[in-house]
This record gives structure tokens, C-alpha cells and sequence, in this order.
């Protein structure tokens, strides 16, 4: 089974979050930042998990 990363989702979503937050508050250039910084987490998060996940099952068929 192929591992695809999740990081780039992670990075959109994070992105598309700060873009947001940053035009609301008028400081697109703070916000875009963290977006990135925030995303870059949920990304090694998404993959933490689905890789454990990955690991159970691969794990229970043995």
C-alpha cells in the first residue's frame, strides 16, 4: 500500500484559515504565517495517525 502525505492538505487548510482570519483583523501577513505554521502541524498529525492506523492494520492481518 502506497503512504501518501497528508501534508499538503494540512497546509491548504491552514493557509486558507489564516487567510481568513487575516483579512478579518487586517494582518494577512501574521496570520498567513501561522496558517502555514498551523497547517504544517495538522499535516504531521493527519499522517501520525493514519500511519498508526496503517501499522493496526497491517498488524492484525499477521
Amino acid at each position: 500500500m502506497k503512504k501518501e502525505s497528508k501534508m499538503g492538505a494540512g497546509i491548504a487548510i491552514g493557509v486558507g484559515i489564516g487567510t481568513a482570519i487575516g483579512v478579518s483583523t487586517d494582518n494577512l501577513a501574521l496570520w498567513i504565517s501561522l496558517g502555514i505554521a498551523i497547517g504544517d502541524a495538522l499535516g504531521i498529525a493527519m499522517n501520525q495517525q493514519r500511519n498508526k492506523k496503517v501499522d493496526d492494520e497491517e498488524s492484525s492481518h499477521l
